[in-house]
């Protein structure tokens, strides 16, 4: 079995770097003194304590008097007693006996000691004192080994062995020396900086660091084969341990490193080579590079790792060992960390290792930290914008799809919102089955034995090859491989959208879901038409929904019936009149901004639909369009009387609003929900005479043409820049987010001195003959306005 060569770690590779290395053998004697030096102190004092007992002073040689008194009874007892040899040999081993046995019949009753001293006692001090070994002070001390003690019948007895201890003289030698260190440093402390001076030397530090970087980029950007080794010192700048420019340098290393990548890496995708591969002997120009590739992509994973890293320690609140880099500073540590992946996630889709970038931001698309998944969201819209063959998408809305599923739908409405930018066109999923399917050759096998040569099938043969490898150099996608990769992630869309309205319906994500539905409900299959309608109206029906959410979901209804729901037969007149309802519920403050989804609505549901709205359905909406238009900002009411114009051009009749007179019987109900039966032909559009008066110059524009009855031609027709743009376009064209008037009010030009004197004369020329002009209508019996003649000749 061969041994395959692991790939090491970023962990270990960073430890094989020379600093660390050093730092390492460094750390690694420092411990091994300290360890010897704790181990020589706590030897000193054992055998200090070994010979202060050894050496303890020995019991005095007089006796006390009781003693003296003891021994002078014993003397007595000696006397009394009958001498051994006038016993028998059985007495005698009787007495010995019960010596042995019965200790209080031999205790010493003068005595006050316990039994069990007895031996103590008796024992000859004096011969005790002389058994202690003497010990000259050039004799070597000896470490003592302490064993596990042996216990017997006289009691137990401890174990040791003697160890010569080596070198005590240098250790102490040393001892000294480190003492004497200690006391010079002590006596000799570090200078105490400045805040100034501090400043000064840490800017110095920091702009060393800085050439630093920027001379590995350079030589990196302007020879990358030749340098891509320097790649690994630029890396190891990751682990910046000075803690004065620790947060700064890393910073600047994680983002020179991000713009090195997206310069220097490939358009394409770099796979490992195989056995066969390296085995093979190849040009020194072919080995150079697959060099580069190798320790490019081995860096670009680390690099990944590292930033991965960095997310983790702060996101668990994690900190080094070395705690160089405060809890604090780990935040801004991991905002530019995530800035630099949101910035390869979308420089490069193509390269390796872009799955687990998004396998790293999606879930931080749902981060507590409003920046962080602010920049997430961002970097995942402009992904799904600019990705044209849907590689890239699929696998989002993949991850997306996994996340609010695995956490329980409790996620952010914003990670959902991210749907609505996907980059799939209506035109490339409405096909055909035969367009779909492959196209089948121009001549089958048979056919081509039939009617071409021998040469004729060689040559054609030659020209498919030929076309095949042209496709392949191109690198062009098919569309039908785009086909099936639009509807595979539309699919997994549709499954997250589905399983929110079926199992969270009092989610926050369902405008969200609402939203993505009125987008792409012409895409939905026609088998989930029926199921999907009954949901919105059941939604639109419980009263839980908020206004803007209804919209969306009439909007989406709408979408489904102008589609392929043109077969199905379905009355949708309780979403008319749930949108009928629901538009006074708008006005000039927060809800202006909704007037688009409206004005979408009323697209799809009359311009799209005119052959299913009859004529009193129009004339409600119409008048009640009007009456919106007097309480909306300016752009809203130019969306409106858009509309207004097309209810006019499209529905016939529209014009007995303009007049006075009534149509029929009853009069109008405004409060009425019910756009059938509020008898909207007995009124007539008063607002837009209000509307002429507006200070918006293109309200005026669109009142004044409403009144003339909306004419294509003519004196009160449109201009085209007007007439030619949708409702929502005009809506967005004159929005006034910035809080500016829009289109933007004309600067008047000083005028000098003679400009006013001209005037002057001019006006009382003027003021001449219309008095002339007056007299002689008088005498002719003519009325005349003269103040309104006065106030034209005045303003012209």
């Amino acid at each position: 079995r061969k041994n395959t060569k692991r790939v090491p770690s970023f962990r270990k590779l960073l430890r094989t770097s020379q600093i660390k290395l050093d730092n390492k053998l460094k750390n690694k004697q420092y411990k091994q003194k300290s360890a010897a030096k704790k181990y020589r102190k706590e030897q000193k004092k054992l055998r200090e304590a070994v010979r202060d007992a050894i050496s303890r002073k020995p019991f005095p040689l007089e006796e006390s008097k009781k003693k003296q008194v003891a021994k002078k009874w014993e003397e007595k007892e000696e006397e009394d007693a009958l001498p051994l040899d006038m016993m028998d040999e059985d007495d005698l081993k009787l007495m010995e006996d019960l010596a042995q046995k019965a200790s209080f019949l031999t205790r010493d009753l003068s005595s006050n000691e316990p039994v069990h001293i007895k031996k103590r006692k008796h024992e000859n001090v004096i011969e005790k004192y002389e058994k202690v070994p003497r010990r000259l002070q050039t004799e070597p001390e000896k470490e003592l080994i302490h064993l596990l003690p042996i216990k017997d019948k006289s009691g137990i007895i401890p174990q040791a062995v003697e160890k010569p201890v080596l070198n005590v003289a240098h250790d102490e030698e040393e001892d000294t020396e480190d003492m004497e260190e200690a006391e010079d440093f002590s006596e000799e402390p570090l200078p105490v900086l400045t805040p100034e001076e501090m400043a000064a030397q840490r800017r110095q530090k920091l702009q060393g660091r800085k050439m630093h970087i920027a001379a590995l980029a350079s030589a990196i950007l302007s020879e990358p084969d030749s340098n891509i080794k320097k790649l690994k010192e630029l890396r190891a700048m990751l682990m910046e341990q000075d803690p004065n420019v620790a947060v700064i340098v890393r910073k600047l290393v994680m983002v020179s490193l991000m713009e090195i990548f997206k310069d220097i890496a490939p358009s394409y995708k770099i796979r490992p080579l195989t056995e066969a591969e390296k085995a093979t002997k190849v040009k020194k120009e072919t080995q150079k590079l697959r060099e580069f590739e190798e320790g490019l992509v081995s860096q670009y994973k680390f690099y990944l790792e590292n930033l991965e890293q960095t997310i983790k320690d702060w996101k668990q609140r994690k900190l080094k060992k070395s705690n160089v880099i405060s809890l604090k500073a780990y935040k801004g540590l991991a905002e530019v960390a995530v800035k630099c992946l949101c910035e390869l996630l979308v420089a490069l889709p193509h390269f390796n290792f872009h799955n687990n970038i998004i396998v790293l931001i999606v879930p931080l698309m749902n981060d507590p930290s409003k920046m962080v998944s602010e920049l997430c969201v961002e970097a995942v819209k402009k992904l799904f914008k600019q990705d044209k063959l849907g590689y890239a998408s699929l696998g989002v809305v993949k991850v997306i799809s996994g996340l609010v599923r695995g956490r329980n739908y409790d996620v952010r409405p914003e990670v959902l919102k991210v749907f609505l930018h996907l980059r799939i066109k209506e035109v490339e999923l409405q096909k055909d089955s035969e367009d779909i399917a492959p196209k089948k050759k121009f001549m089958t096998y048979k056919e081509k034995r039939k009617n071409l040569s021998r040469m004729q099938r060689k040559w054609k043969k030659a020209e498919e090859k030929l076309e095949r490898e042209l496709l392949e150099a191109e690198a062009s996608e098919s569309k039908e491989k785009k086909l099936k990769l639009h509807t595979e992630t539309l699919n997994i869309v549709f499954v997250t959208y589905f399983r929110i309205l079926k199992k969270a319906q009092k989610s926050p994500l369902l405008p969200a879901v609402l939203e993505g539905l009125a987008k792409f409900a012409h895409l939905i299959n026609v088998e989930f038409f029926d199921d999907l309608l009954i949901v919105l109206h059941s939604l639109i029906a419980s009263g839980d929904l908020s206004y803007r959410e209804s919209l969306h979901c009439i909007l989406s209804a709408f979408h489904i019936l102008s589609g392929q729901g043109d077969v199905l037969n379905i009355d949708p007149m309780k979403f008319y009149t749930h949108l009928y309802k629901t538009l006074f519920s708008l006005h000039a403050g927060g809800t202006n901004e909704d007037i688009g989804i409206v004005l979408q609505c009323l697209d799809v549901m009359f311009a799209k639909r005119r052959k299913q709205v009859s004529q009193q359905r129009a004339l409600a909406f119409l008048k009640r369009l009007s009456i919106l238009a007097l309480h909306v900002l300016p752009n809203s009411t130019v969306g409106i009387l858009a509309t207004n114009r097309v209810f006019m051009q499209t529905f016939p009749r529209m014009d007995l609003l303009l007049d006075n007179e009534s149509q029929g019987s009853g009069i109008y109900l405004p409060e009425l929900d019910e756009p059938e039966h509020c008898n909207a032909q007995n009124t007539a559009l008063w607002e837009l005479h209000l509307l002429q008066r507006h200070y918006h110059p293109t309200v005026q524009k669109f009142a004044s043409h409403l009144i003339a009855g909306a004419p294509t031609e003519g004196s009160g027709a449109l201009p085209l820049d007007l007439s030619q743009r949708s409702a929502t376009e005009l809506f967005e064209t004159y929005c006034m987010k910035g809080m500016t008037f829009n289109p933007p009010v004309a600067s008047v030009a000083p005028r000098r001195k003679d400009t006013f004197l001209q005037r002057d004369s001019f006006v009382d020329e003027e003021l001449n003959k219309q008095l002339q002009q007056h007299i002689s209508e008088t005498v002719s019996h003519k009325p005349l306005d003269f103040a309104k003649h006065l106030k034209e000749s005045s303003l012209a």
